[in-house]
């Protein structure tokens, strides 16, 4: 790509990022809406799982935990709340693709991430970070998935296949502190998360596409993946298995594919199967290409 190819790109989606901004925070209809932001913002009310049921219209269904870090933003009105969120998402498909964030944008599941303001492309972001940053801390990255999907953290196989079990106990041990002290502060909450997880595992009860392939089925399979990723140094695969392994894949899920660009570049793993994480990369680094 030229250099001024890539100046348009970059200033392209600069601009088109800085104009939808505007939109949400004006709350101009009908980019005023975000779904999933909704759902997190409005756990500032309380009532965690008054409405449950995968897909409906404002349900919150990840643990506690989640909403419990998220406190402190929800206590911002609603149209700051979603402006921010909204500017959180396309920092990190920048960071992820950097010059062909714009190009990307024609791939429907990652502007539909950005407008329904999912942990998606969030999720992306840890895959990458968990695996190309040091094994000091890359793991921590995990933590996101795992005390909101929880499936997801079907990636850390990836480290299993490797031998990486330094990273695995950074990861679980971080997640597990969090679900801890989560607890103690109300554990009233995680008993009824823990009776809404069999309701919400029903089919989706809101019209939009999604993988009509059960979790029973897809689990299996993204642990193989993943596990086949670590083995092979395939990094790129991670996300693939992250994805397979969301309870409901959603046509936006498919927004975590984002992380395949930079994992697919050499030199981020070694060949062996006992390297440690960030091997490749002496400091993250923003991992567009």
């Amino acid at each position: 790509m030229s250099l001024l190819l890539r100046r348009l790109a970059r200033d392209g989606f600069l601009a088109l990022s800085a104009a939808f901004l505007l939109l949400r925070l004006l709350q101009v209809k009908p980019w005023d809406q975000s779904v999933d932001a909704y759902a997190y913002w409005a756990t500032r009310d309380g009532g965690l799982y008054d409405g449950v049921g995968a897909g409906v219209l404002g349900a919150y269904l990840y643990p506690p935990a989640f909403a419990q870090l998220l406190a402190p933003l929800t206590l911002l009105p609603w149209p700051l709340f979603v402006t921010l969120w909204t500017a959180l998402n396309l920092a990190v498909l920048w960071w992820l693709l950097g010059r062909w964030s714009l190009p990307a944008l024609l791939f429907l599941p990652i502007p539909f991430e950005i407008v329904s303001g999912n942990v998606h492309l969030l999720y992306a972001a840890a895959i990458v970070i968990a695996i190309r940053a040091s094994a000091a801390w890359g793991p921590v990255a995990w933590v996101l998935p795992l005390i909101t999907k929880l499936t997801p953290g079907v990636g850390l196989l990836w480290h299993a296949a490797r031998r990486q079990w330094g990273p695995i106990a950074v990861a679980l041990g971080s997640a597990a502190a969090i679900v801890a002290v989560s607890y103690v502060l109300d554990p009233a909450a995680w008993r009824t998360w823990l009776d809404v997880v069999g309701i919400s595992s029903s089919t989706p009860s809101t019209v939009g596409w999604f993988l009509p392939a059960p979790l029973l089925v897809r689990l299996p399979v993204a642990a193989i993946l993943a596990v086949v990723a670590g083995l092979t140094g395939r990094a790129w695969l991670v996300p693939i298995a992250v994805m397979l392994a969301l309870p409901v894949v959603w046509l936006n899920s498919l927004a975590i594919l984002a992380a395949c660009v930079p994992l697919w570049r050499p030199g981020v793993v070694r060949d062996t199967a006992t390297d440690e994480p960030g091997v490749g990369a002496a400091t993250l680094r923003a991992a567009g290409p």
